[in-house]
């Protein structure tokens, strides 16, 4: 006959087997909408500020704090989004038509700068095959094509799944306002039901909250910062869809090892190339002094350096992140990797206070006692 213990011990391993299976079941249940839900759950998070101050200003109006801070989300947030996807798709899908109908004619262009450069340049780039023009604008019209056609393709798909993509948006919106209003208590009660030690426990879910609002403010939001500058000064030299290359710039600035340097500074150097020294310069000038310094200036005040990741855990993250969930992954990424290095971080030390009284333990046994 088992014994009560053993009773117990298997309850307990049941249950924990329930917990699991339902809550497996369940997130089964949400993984059409987890872009909604995940979207809501950190602009609730980066947007709690937000949330208590209305609720130090308007003590007891729960309700119409968490709609006061909605209406910045989308003010903030959503509306700009919302117009910048349209100017982009205009953009890429002109260019493509450009493109295809020969309106743009890519080999003019890389003659012109071919040809303006000096001897030396052409024999070192003859070197590695890169002054066959033909060569050159098939490839590059090949990649522009291909990138100005999925653009032009995301229209059509926006178009057909504009109810996927309301229904989405109202899913997060009306989550988000729920998060906002109750997301204290909410994350109380899911503190509660970790089973760790409250040291621990608190240094995890500080930790998550820091490295999100890291991730949007640090990474997010400083290559808003430098896509927006990257766009305003291309618009403000002529160069055709400023959105476009603004929105490209502001994506590569999410990856260390490449930056946004990659697109205005062969710009900056084709206007030089091709005797527009003076948008050139101011190019790169502003490329260099303006946008390359944001970077440096943002980041760590927003972030601060106890939440910095290392760039090659943030460029590898980034696109591990890309290549299996899309967007989302530019935020999920990284976002694991902190909480990876966080998770073992906090084990480390946990083991170090647990190991360290055993230790003085052994060592005060080994030690003769000399008196």
């Amino acid at each position: 006959m088992r014994s009560d213990p053993d009773k117990g011990a298997l309850h307990d391993k049941v249950f924990i087997g329930l917990l699991v299976a339902v809550s497996l079941a369940f997130a089964w249940i949400l993984l059409p909408f987890y872009s909604a839900i995940l979207w809501a759950v950190i602009l609730a998070m980066v947007f709690s500020p937000v949330q208590r101050w209305f609720n130090g200003h308007l003590p007891g109006q729960t309700n119409l704090n968490a709609f006061l801070t909605l209406l910045c989300i989308v003010g903030i947030v959503l509306i700009p989004v919302a117009l910048t996807g349209a100017s982009i798709v205009s953009e890429a899908t002109t260019l493509y038509e450009n493109i295809q109908s020969g309106n743009l004619n890519l080999g003019t262009f890389l003659q012109r700068f071919l040809d303006a450069l000096p001897s030396w340049a052409t024999d070192f780039l003859a070197r590695f095959g890169v002054t066959d023009v033909a060569d050159i604008q098939a490839r590059v019209i090949a990649l522009l094509a291909e990138g100005s056609k999925f653009f032009a393709t995301q229209a059509v798909l926006v178009g057909q799944g504009t109810a996927n993509l309301l229904l989405g948006v109202a899913i997060m919106l009306y989550l988000l306002f729920f998060l906002l209003r109750d997301g204290g208590k909410l994350s109380r009660k899911i503190a509660n039901a970790v089973p760790l030690e409250g040291e621990y426990k608190d240094a995890l879910f500080e930790k998550i909250a820091v490295v999100v609002r890291a991730m949007v403010k640090g990474t997010i939001l400083v290559a808003i910062v430098q896509g927006f500058l990257g766009g305003l000064i291309f618009w403000a030299l002529g160069i055709h869809a400023p959105v476009l290359w603004g929105v490209v710039m502001a994506f590569l600035s999410l990856l260390p090892a490449v930056g946004a340097s990659i697109v205005w500074f062969p710009v900056a150097v084709y206007l030089i190339a091709t005797g527009a020294i003076a948008k050139g310069l101011v190019l790169m000038a502003f490329g260099a002094g303006v946008i390359g310094l944001v970077d440096n200036l943002l980041r760590p005040y927003l972030v601060g350096k106890d939440t910095a990741l290392p760039d090659y855990v943030v460029l590898i993250s980034t696109l591990g992140g890309i290549a299996l969930l899309g967007l989302n992954g530019l935020v999920v990424g990284p976002l694991v990797a902190a909480l990876f290095l966080a998770v073992w971080d906090i084990a480390a030390r946990a083991q170090t206070a647990h190991a360290t009284p055993a230790a003085a333990e052994r060592r005060a046994k080994d030690t003769p006692d000399r008196t």
